[in-house]
């Protein structure tokens, strides 16, 4: 760990070079506006000349030509060369991104539009897994669907083992291809569909379009404006002298306005979602671009690769029937065009089709790329702490979590201090005491955060860490509810009964081992009643043969025979001086065994100024 790399320097170093880059763009631009510019007013004087010149009319005609068509391209490059500008400053608030995560400067982080947790989750909250400084905000820019969807799904939901060390492998093949997550970070970041407009469209591309159940109607969207088209055709030849094409332009319309609400509702789940759709494209041709070793990776390519059709190709091609349906925001056109081709029922046929074809297989592609930017998020993860490693499921029997120099992850390297720890085994419990901010609560939620972090598929900020599959339950920040009517003690109550009833439930038969963390158990009622009821739940918890760690200030709390049995005592400690007679406090946040010897209390308000009496 000593000789990981200083990702502060690798991304500072980074954003210099995309910035040095985007000066020479920037001038690129300013060029090409100028020449652009140039370019056309050389045209409109060379069309002005030609179209009031008596002589040279054809020479003056073919600059004209030539001086437009200049234009044109100018025009065209133009706009790649300001798509290459956005592209570099994309690049370059990537790069400002990944150091501000390096230092945990977190007032300096988006934090993305997350889902919020489930209602009473059994860790999220106590763990800081959402919200600000949150590990949330340490992820890269992301969509917000399928990406932050199942990320958040993998955080607050265990995967079985095996999916693990399939995700481990996949995040450590795509640690250090950093261009590859940054081309993904990008397209997620610019899609805008909502989690429910997504929702929407995957339902409809399952679904059995209503236009192609109805044959006749589709014949006749096809007759009528043909027939249209045939009679304007033959009044402006002269052929006839009468506007018949009106006939058929009126049954036409009497068509879309009696299916309106059926053409209606096929474009509404594709309208306005062009743009996603572009971008998801993107993601999966950047997938069909990549070679992959691992597992999990390989089945994501080929679940985007088709048949019949890979799926970039089969969204691009959904794109501009998206882009078709657009039409509509252009009244005058769309009145006309409608009139003459029947518009909205070729482009909903047209979409019934790629239904059929494609339809059943875009939940999946979805899901595919949910998992990759999942993946690619947990990857960037692991780049930003080199110092971190993969973790080892142990199997079910091995009721111990077992960390070496193990850190909290939401801290700057810097500044965490490592301490080897270990949880268990089956009906043990690790008894964590010491003075006010010596590090209890941390190193409950170093525990916590990294076992989330580990059945997700991630890298953990430890030396090594071992554990069964677990279920994790926490009790740390409670509130009491006036709304619920419900104290801070009987809120701690309910989270405790929560964690009890777990307990029974993953007993040695179950799958998971069960985890729990409780910070100052039961510290909302009086000392007497605390210690009664706390050692009631400690006791009961212990006889599931549950894994847990819990803080105290109580030295007394586990020294009733049956709790002493079973507990394991660790504690912090502080250095409290004077110089010239002013208090000063620190703390070396070293994990140390045995109970604490002190406490800081009193000497805390001394630190303050409220000196207590004698």
């Amino acid at each position: 760990m000593e000789n990981a790399p200083d990702r502060s320097n690798w991304y500072a170093t980074l954003a210099a070079g995309h910035r040095a880059q985007r000066a020479g763009q920037a001038r690129a631009v300013e060029r090409l506006g100028a020449v652009r510019l140039a370019t056309f007013v050389a045209a409109v004087l060379a069309v002005a000349r030609w179209a009031s010149s008596n002589v040279a009319r054809n020479e003056w005609l073919a600059a004209a030509l030539i001086v437009t068509a200049a234009f044109v391209w100018m025009v065209r490059t133009s706009r790649r060369a300001k798509h290459r500008l956005r592209r570099t400053d994309d690049l370059i608030a990537l790069a400002d991104a990944g150091g501000h995560r390096v230092a945990r400067a977190w007032d300096r982080l988006p934090n993305g539009r997350w889902p919020a947790e489930p209602a009473a989750h059994p860790y999220a909250v106590d763990l800081d897994v959402f919200g600000p400084a949150s590990l949330t905000q340490l992820m890269p820019p992301m969509s917000d669907t399928p990406g932050r969807a199942t990320l958040r799904a993998w955080l607050v939901a265990p995967a079985e083992p095996e999916q693990i060390r399939a995700r481990q492998r996949a995040v450590d093949e795509l640690r250090d291809r950093y261009e590859f997550r940054d081309e993904l970070a990008m397209a997620g970041m610019r899609i805008t569909a909502t989690p429910d407009g997504v929702q929407q469209l995957a339902r409809w591309a399952a679904a059995t379009g209503w236009l192609t159940r109805r044959p006749a109607l589709l014949a006749a969207s096809v007759v009528v404006p043909l027939a249209t088209m045939a009679l304007v055709v033959a009044q402006t030849t002269g052929f006839v002298a009468h506007a018949y094409w009106i006939a058929p332009a009126l049954v036409g319309w009497i068509l879309t306005v009696r299916s309106g609400r059926s053409l209606t509702a096929s474009f509404a789940p594709v309208v306005g979602q062009a743009n996603a759709l572009r971008r998801y494209a993107g993601m999966a041709r950047l997938v069909a671009g990549e070679r992959f070793a691992s597992p999990a990776l390989l089945a994501i390519h080929q679940r985007l690769a088709g048949p019949p059709r890979p799926a970039h190709l089969s969204m691009r091609a959904l794109t501009a029937l998206a882009d078709c349906t657009e039409l509509r925001l252009s009244p005058m056109l769309y009145f006309v065009v409608n009139t003459l081709t029947l518009w909205d029922f070729h482009v909903a046929h047209l979409l019934e089709r790629w239904q059929r074809t494609h339809g059943r297989r875009v939940a999946d592609w979805l899901a595919a790329l949910g998992e990759l930017e999942a993946l690619s998020a947990l990857a960037t993860l692991a780049f930003d702490n080199p110092e971190w490693s993969f973790s080892e499921i142990a199997p079910r029997d091995h009721a111990t979590v077992d960390a070496e120099a193990l850190g909290h992850p939401l801290l700057p390297p810097a500044v965490g201090v490592r301490n080897d720890v270990s949880v268990g085994p089956a009906g043990a419990i690790l008894v964590i005491t010491g003075s006010n901010m010596a590090g209890k609560s941390t190193l409950l939620r170093s525990i916590g955060l990294n076992l989330v972090l580990s059945q997700a598929g991630s890298a953990v900020c430890a030396r090594r860490f071992v554990h069964p599959p677990a279920g994790l339950y926490t009790s740390m920040r409670i509130d009491d509810s006036l709304e619920r009517g419900v104290s801070h003690f009987m809120a701690e109550l309910q989270r405790l009964k929560a964690v009890v009833d777990a307990a029974d439930a993953a007993r040695s038969d179950a799958p998971r081992a069960l985890v729990y963390l409780l910070d100052e158990i039961l510290h909302g009622t009086n000392s007497a009643e605390r210690t009664i009821a706390a050692r009631y739940v400690l006791s009961h918890l212990a006889r599931t043969g549950a894994i847990g760690a819990v803080t105290t200030h109580d030295l007394q709390l586990v020294d009733a025979p049956e709790l002493a049995a079973v507990a394991r005592h660790v504690h912090f400690s502080e250095q409290f001086t004077r110089t010239g007679g002013v208090p000063a406090m620190s703390f070396d946040y070293t994990l140390r065994p045995g109970k604490a010897t002190s406490s800081n209390a009193l000497k805390l308000l001394e630190l303050v100024g409220l000196t207590p009496p004698g």
